[in-house]
């Protein structure tokens, strides 16, 4: 993913180490998400604009709730928002450079 690798060629030259789970090979437990859900909110965590999304049914898409948007999820990561980040108790998901500078800051 574009957005996987500019986040990760950001903090490589902020000299910033990094652990990388990725969450779609190696999957990601229901807890993890259900935080990230309750921290971030579930409509931050939820990819609308990737693909995944996009080619559900619209019944899938519609009166979307948490539990349903964390169901959703589970059953296929790439709709995960990428990346998640998690420093220090805070989580911080998607990139852009100026808002990583300041959650490194």
């Amino acid at each position: 993913c574009d957005t996987m690798r500019k986040a990760q060629d950001w903090l490589s030259a902020q000299n910033i180490a990094f652990d990388f789970h990725d969450y779609k090979k190696v999957g990601l437990d229901r807890a993890k998400l259900e935080n990230w859900c309750k921290t971030l909110g579930w409509e931050t965590v939820i990819n609308r604009a990737g693909q995944t999304f996009r080619k559900l049914d619209e019944a899938q898409k519609q009166d979307l709730t948490e539990a349903k948007a964390i169901e959703l999820m589970l059953g296929n990561l790439s709709m995960i928002k990428r990346p998640v980040l998690e420093k220090d108790g805070k989580l911080l998901a998607g990139f852009k450079p100026e808002i990583y500078a300041e959650f490194f800051a």
